[in-house]
């Protein structure tokens, strides 16, 4: 296994990591409607902008996008911590732990981590501060819930909205709403330097 994001079961040599990862969410979430319409615009996005990281992080930012959800199918949600879930099922199935980790903490997790009394158990998994996440939450945070486009702003409006104030979901994302925030812009800034 590589330390970049590695293989995986069903992983072939002649496949990219994120071919492989496209084709196991669509396995995992093809039937969830709306979250399977997220998720494939988030790879798309994450496909977008990969032109600000280097070549050689640009594939493990795809499959990333593409895996980031996968905690919320049926077969797969055991702590209602979805980020936690799905980094545990990539880590059973040999991914690599790179690639768990980007899962595991992706668009401030250990927020809700910490709100669900779980923190410990997301600890398992090293949480990067990198332009890789950074692009990961920028991808995941101008997605709406259904796939279409959104801004920052509209997408915490959202789920503050969607969420009651006393669960941990809105709980974390008032709480996380300045780093997730910070990521964005980073990538923002990323982006408008890049040559048209």
């Amino acid at each position: 296994m590589g330390a970049g994001g590695g293989k995986a079961t069903g992983y072939r040599v002649c496949m990219t990591l994120a071919r492989w990862a496209s084709s196991h969410a669509e396995h995992l979430l093809a039937s969830l409607g709306t979250r399977w319409a997220h998720v494939q615009v988030v790879a798309e996005q994450a496909r977008r902008i990969a032109g600000v990281l280097p070549e050689s992080e640009r594939d493990t930012l795809i499959a990333a996008a593409w895996l980031h959800d996968i905690g919320y199918a049926p077969a797969l949600a055991i702590t209602g911590l979805h980020p936690l879930d799905g980094a545990r099922h990539l880590e059973s199935i040999g991914a690599g732990r790179r690639l768990c980790g980007l899962v595991a903490h992706h668009s401030g997790a250990r927020f809700e981590a910490e709100e669900r009394g779980l923190a410990a158990e997301l600890a398992a998994f090293e949480r990067e501060d990198s332009p890789v996440m950074d692009a990961l939450v920028y991808a995941d945070m101008t997605t709406g819930p259904a796939g279409e486009p959104v801004d920052f702003e509209d997408r915490i409006a959202e789920i503050l909205e969607r969420y009651p104030a006393d669960d941990p979901v809105h709980r974390a994302i008032s709480r996380s709403r300045p780093v997730l925030a910070a990521a964005v812009e980073r990538t923002a800034r990323q982006l408008a330097a890049q040559p048209m």
